[in-house]
């Protein structure tokens, strides 16, 4: 399995299939909004999805931005990683 980088967006690829991806948009220059994460059903549960939310996270403290973590998944994870609570937008 890759993770790419791709405009907005992480993708998985499993040879030539692609098997999960996170999507982002901005808000002004300082906000990342997460707002889909999908991961093929035959590849769930081996924390492809938790990784790609990583991915993301680590962007936004390279770039010194904040997260809204619009996707249910990723709104899910932010609330167990206590870590990524310190990038959080607290309000839009």
């Amino acid at each position: 399995m890759e993770y790419i980088k791709g405009e907005n967006r992480y993708y998985v690829v499993d040879g030539d299939k692609e098997i999960a991806e996170i999507t982002y948009s901005t808000d002004g220059e300082n906000i990342l909004i997460i707002d889909h994460t999908a991961v093929d059903s035959n590849y769930r549960g081996q924390k492809i999805a938790e990784t790609l939310v990583k991915l993301v996270v680590d962007q936004a403290i390279v770039e010194g931005k904040e997260i809204v973590p619009l996707c249910p998944y990723a709104a899910k994870v932010f609330s167990r990683k206590v870590e990524y609570q310190k990038i959080q937008k607290k309000e839009m």
